[in-house]
């Protein structure tokens, strides 16, 4: 079995083409899932897809 890819605040938001702002916006409002490693948020790749497929713009709803 192999571990998902998890992706820090600044290379999610590089990845969707949004700010880390608007990242951990959706990640606190729960529009884009991830964990909390320590203090910090990380996004599986997966969530990543998820947001790629449905479209940023219905994230931000």
């Amino acid at each position: 079995m192999t571990a998902e890819r998890l992706y820090t605040v600044e290379e999610a938001a590089e990845h969707l083409g949004v700010s880390m702002v608007t990242v951990g916006r959706w990640l606190r409002s729960g529009n884009l899932r991830g964990v909390k490693v320590g203090r910090a948020w990380r996004v599986p790749e997966s969530a990543l897809d998820e947001v790629a497929q449905r479209g940023t713009a219905k994230a931000e709803e």
